[in-house]
């Protein structure tokens, strides 16, 4: 057991990182929280663009881990989330679309940025980045590659790019979109998933959001709006839409885990001080998730707990 009376540094403001400092509160151990962007959510985007929220990030999130449940159904009971669907369309250039049903995925009315600023609520976010290593005990609530840049990652996993470029169409285009709420991309070399945000969002806006492939977010990560012209090319192909109105490009250097950890954090001994492990690549069943991320970040604190008497 290692004691300390100085504060666990957390540095990294998405879910993980949110998740974890919320049980540090509860159990009145001290923490400081940092995170170099501009707004706390991490992979959670949902930036203002012409007038209104889009999530560029995760594009809706599930729900099958009982913790999480409990969560989400506050959230649920104070409005903050809903139930968007569970059925999702296969579309493939030249193929007519193929709905799937799935689990039930989950939308936001205020982006979903805002769940994360609500498990912060009260607690300030000191907004600097880390060079190095801070002193005391530390959790890495981040990307592996982005937590290698400070200590050495136990197993770290690699994680592919992703360039999501936000379309603004006509209502007459979105209305001829060949699915009602989100597609899973086949076959195509430039784009894997589009979602419609006014759908998941409840507000009907016709806003598109497309994930490229990795093999497209690479040839951009220097300039993402270099991809627009190739997605819309790409959505035109797969939907018959036209040429959209305004568009939008969020590069995410480390958008997925290309594989992940068999267990949901680390904690390692770094001379007299404990480094922890959190993200959404720590996820031993399924695949990495929204609420992968939440389990890891929930896990780490109270094993830190234990290891800190």
């Amino acid at each position: 057991m290692t004691s300390s009376t100085s504060p666990v540094t957390v540095l990294g403001a998405g879910i993980a990182g949110a998740a974890c400092v919320r049980v540090l509160r509860d159990a009145g151990v001290p923490f400081v929280l940092r995170d170099r962007g501009r707004a706390v959510g991490g992979r959670m985007s949902s930036p203002e663009l012409h007038g209104r929220r889009v999530d560029v990030g995760a594009g809706y999130f599930t729900v099958r881990d009982d913790g999480f449940r409990d969560v989400v159904s506050d959230w649920a009971s104070r409005g903050l989330v809903h139930e968007w669907t569970d059925t999702f369309t296969v579309v493939r250039a030249g193929s007519e679309p193929e709905r799937k049903a799935g689990p039930t995925r989950w939308g936001t009315s205020a982006g979903l940025r805002s769940l994360v600023k609500d498990l912060l609520s009260g607690i300030p976010v000191d907004a600097t980045e880390a060079t190095a290593l801070p002193d005391g005990h530390v959790v890495l609530a981040m990307p592996d590659p982005q937590a290698s840049r400070l200590v050495t990652v136990p197993d770290a996993v690699d994680y592919d790019p992703v360039v999501a470029v936000v379309l603004g169409l006509t209502d007459g285009d979105a209305a001829e979109l060949p699915f009602p709420d989100a597609a899973f991309v086949s076959g195509d070399a430039d784009v894997e998933f589009l979602a419609r945000d006014g759908a998941r969002r409840g507000d009907g806006a016709a806003v598109l959001v497309a994930h490229t492939s990795a093999q497209r977010a690479r040839r951009h990560l220097d300039d993402p709006a270099g991809a627009i012209p190739a997605v819309v090319d790409a959505v035109a192909a797969l939907t018959g839409i036209g040429t959209p109105i305004w568009t939008h490009a969020h590069r995410w250097t480390f958008a997925k885990p290309a594989s992940q950890h068999d267990a949901s954090h680390d904690i390692v001994s770094h001379g007299d001080r404990l480094v922890g492990f959190a993200g959404d690549q720590w996820c031993p069943e399924g695949s990495p998730r929204v609420e992968s991320a939440w389990r890891s970040g929930t896990d780490l604190g109270h094993a830190l707990i234990a290891r800190l008497g």
